[in-house]
Order: structure tokens, then sequence, then C-alpha cells
């Protein structure tokens, strides 16, 4: 179990997100459009390539047995039972327009659990980092989740995709939450608003279409810091929708999602 330790895979995701960050960051200003995923809204950029390139690099020199699920990169089989799962630049639109909300997510997982995450936000100075069962903290500081509040009280975040179709049914359940909550925010980055959930400047957060790239280490830093975080009907978070948000909001949150369809696209 040493070579499963942690503290030791924490330490190296943040030395790989802190590389990657800091190359992205030199090249925000003058980064152009490379080429499209899903549709001609969903970019990516030549340093997302960059930057998920210098991550494997640094990991896979320090643990060669390991395995990679990379956003840009795709999987890469292990034999240690560590898996790596690495967004080099989460809130990629946000990127290109010069603005601050994106961050480099790494997130290991140690026999199918993941048990070590960073969140690292370059533009603003920002690191995010949990181990499993030791809490979750910001800049080095131990953060926890904002106490329960009513539903009608609530921040709730949440994201849009990028195929029409999608985001046409997720404006029709964002119709039916907007009058229930206090207000909706929309970063654009799904592990910085899972870490706003963390850190209290968030009451919840839902999104459809997100990966385990992106959920994989915003979600311990939230769970670490005492939130919930969860899909619909029991499930754990997944591509149809993952959820976050203190116990009791989180039920409250479900209750009013489940049967307006959100986990579907139509």
């Amino acid at each position: 179990m040493a070579d499963h330790d942690p503290h030791d895979l924490l330490a190296l995701a943040l030395r790989a997100a802190e590389d990657a960050g800091a190359l992205a960051a030199r090249g925000q200003a003058g980064i152009a459009v490379l080429d499209t995923k899903s549709s001609p809204t969903d970019v990516v950029t030549e340093m997302d390539r960059a930057a998920e390139e210098l991550i494997r690099e640094v990991l896979l020199g320090a643990r060669p047995g390991d395995a990679i699920l990379g956003e840009e990169g795709g999987a890469a089989e292990g034999r240690s039972g560590v898996r790596w799962l690495v967004d080099p630049i989460d809130g990629t639109v946000n990127y290109l327009y010069g603005r601050p909300d994106w961050a480099v997510s790494i997130a290991a997982e140690a026999d199918g659990v993941v048990v070590a995450g960073v969140v690292f936000a370059p533009a603003r100075g920002t690191v995010y980092t949990a181990v499993l069962g030791e809490g979750a903290t910001r800049d080095g500081s131990p953060i926890t989740a904002a106490p329960r509040v009513g539903l009608g009280l609530a921040l709730v975040g949440t994201g849009f995709g990028y195929a029409a179709q999608r985001r046409v049914h997720q404006a029709a359940v964002l119709s039916e939450v907007v009058p229930r909550v206090r207000d909706i925010r929309r970063a654009g980055a799904a592990a910085l608003d899972l870490c706003a959930v963390a850190d209290g400047q968030l009451n919840a957060y839902y999104e459809r279409g997100l990966h385990p790239w992106d959920w994989g280490a915003g979600a311990l830093v939230a769970q670490e810091a005492g939130a919930r975080v969860g899909g619909l009907r029991g499930l754990g978070p997944n591509g149809d929708l993952t959820l976050a948000a203190a116990p009791g909001l989180f039920e409250e949150l479900h209750n009013l999602l489940e049967p307006l369809g959100a986990d579907r696209d139509a």
C-alpha cells in the first residue's frame, strides 16, 4: 500500500498541476483555437494539449506503471492500481477569453477510489487540495462547506452543455429552478464550481454532461469539506447529472431536479 500513499500522490499531483498551470498561464494571452470537440463552441486549444502532455510527463516520469485518463489524450493503461484523472484546462472557453475562471484539475484513484485531488487556478493564484478522510484545504488552510440552508436561500451554481438540444432542455430545467432558489451562478468551470461549494462560495451546484476528469478532484474537495456529492436516485457523480450541496440541501435540490428530467436532454 505504500505505493498508493495518498500524500505522495497528492504531492505529485500538486507538482504536475503547478507546472502545467504555469505553462498555461504564460500562454493565455496568445492562445489560438486549434480544434473543436462536440460542437463549434466546444474548443480545444494548443495549450490544452501541451499542458496535458506536460502533466503526463510529470506523472508517468515519477510513476511509469500508473494509468491516466485525460480529457485531451484519452486513456493510457497501467498496472499499479493507480489511475490519474486529468483535466489540463477546465474552463477552456474562459481561458480563451482571458477570464480567470479556469483551472488544472488532477485526481488520483487508488483501486478505483479517488484518494487525492488538486484543483489549481493559476489566474486566481488559488489551489484547492484534498486527501480522502483528511479534509480539504484552500491555499493550505482548511475549508468547510457552508451550513445547510433551505432551498429558497441557496445560491446555486450550474453549467450548460455545448450541443444546442442539450442547452435548450437545460434552460427549461433552469427556468423551474430559478424561482425556487436565492439566485444562480454560472462560472464555466466544473472543478471550480465544486470547490466553490467546498469553500462556502456556493450552497449547491449541479450540471449534466460532466466526465470523470471534470469532477474527480473537485468532488473529493467538496466531500472532504462536508458536502454531499452524487447523482440522482442514489448514484454517485456521473455524466447524467452531478450534484453537490450540504446534506439536507442536497436532498431538496435532488427532489426538485429529478422530476424535471435534469439528467436527460429532453
